[in-house]
Order: structure tokens, then C-alpha cells, then sequence
């Protein structure tokens, strides 16, 4: 700013051959400005790569399982939809579905994640399907490291 005030009065020097001196700073602020955008995206976004299917989860005290490679999650939401990673399955097009996924070795490991809200036999329903079509690696996915309600050692109607 102080360069152009001084050629505006009329004491402009040349220097060397193009008259003007190259600027020897970096302006940081742009680049400050992108990286801030770019965390605030970051930010955003990352919770909302776990999973894509809203789903209120059982508690559990059960220990977190090791993430492996070749996994596919089925998800059951308070409705009774079921998807596979994100994509909603047709009514009674589960079975289909489940043929078509890929598999090498010993088949995909399935994580099941079900509303909290859901009744057994529709959970049920969904792992009797998993173990027809021979994906029998299943793990259910609970709200881990909760204070889960204790479990009873009988139902309240025998006492």
C-alpha cells in the first residue's frame, strides 16, 4: 500500500531493467482461508460417513470388534426398512439382494444394526434371511461402552 502511495506523489525510481521490484512475501491469508473451509467440511461430513441410515441403538457393555476389510452393514430402521451399506432394499427383495453381494473367501462380514424401537421377530426375520443365503458372520451393532439396563435373571411375570 505504501509503494503505491509513493509512486502517486511522483518520487517513483527505477530499479534495473523493469522498474519494478518482484514482492518477496507470500500472502498466507487465501490459503488460511481454504484450510479453514476445508475443516469446517471435514467436520461436517466425517460422523456422517459411519453410517448413512439414521438408527437409534440398543445399549450394550460389549467390547468394540475390529473393523475388517470385506464388511457390508445391514441396516433395520424404526420402520422395519431394511438397507444394505445405504441403499434401501424393495419390500421382499432382501433375499435377491443378499445373493447378489460379492464374495471371496469365506463371504463378507455382515454388521447388523437395528432400531431399538424394532420388534424381535423382524430382527429375526432379517438374520434368518442372513443365514439362508450362507452369510453366517454376523455382528450386531449396539451403542458400546453405555450403561445398559441390567439384565434380569427372569421376566417380571414369574416373580
Amino acid at each position: 500500500m505504501a509503494m503505491n502511495l509513493a509512486s502517486a506523489k511522483g518520487t517513483r525510481r527505477r530499479r534495473g531493467r523493469g522498474g519494478r521490484r518482484p514482492m518477496s512475501e507470500i500472502n498466507v491469508t487465501p490459503f488460511v482461508d481454504v484450510m479453514l473451509v476445508l475443516l469446517i467440511i471435514f467436520m461436517v461430513t466425517a460422523p456422517l460417513l459411519t453410517a448413512g441410515v439414521p438408527i437409534q441403538l440398543p445399549d450394550s457393555r460389549a467390547n468394540a470388534l475390529p473393523q475388517e476389510a470385506q464388511q457390508v452393514s445391514i441396516s433395520i430402521d424404526a420402520e422395519g426398512y431394511v438397507y444394505i451399506d445405504d441403499q434401501q432394499v424393495p419390500v421382499g427383495g432382501l433375499p435377491q439382494s443378499l445373493e447378489n453381494l460379492p464374495r471371496t473367501g469365506e463371504g463378507p462380514d455382515i454388521t447388523l444394526r437395528a432400531d431399538r424401537a424394532l420388534d424381535y421377530g423382524r430382527v429375526m426375520a432379517v438374520m434368518g434371511e442372513l443365514n439362508r443365503a450362507g452369510l453366517n458372520r454376523i455382528s450386531l451393532v449396539t451403542n458400546g461402552g453405555q450403561s445398559a439396563p441390567p439384565v434380569n435373571s427372569g421376566s417380571s411375570d414369574e416373580e
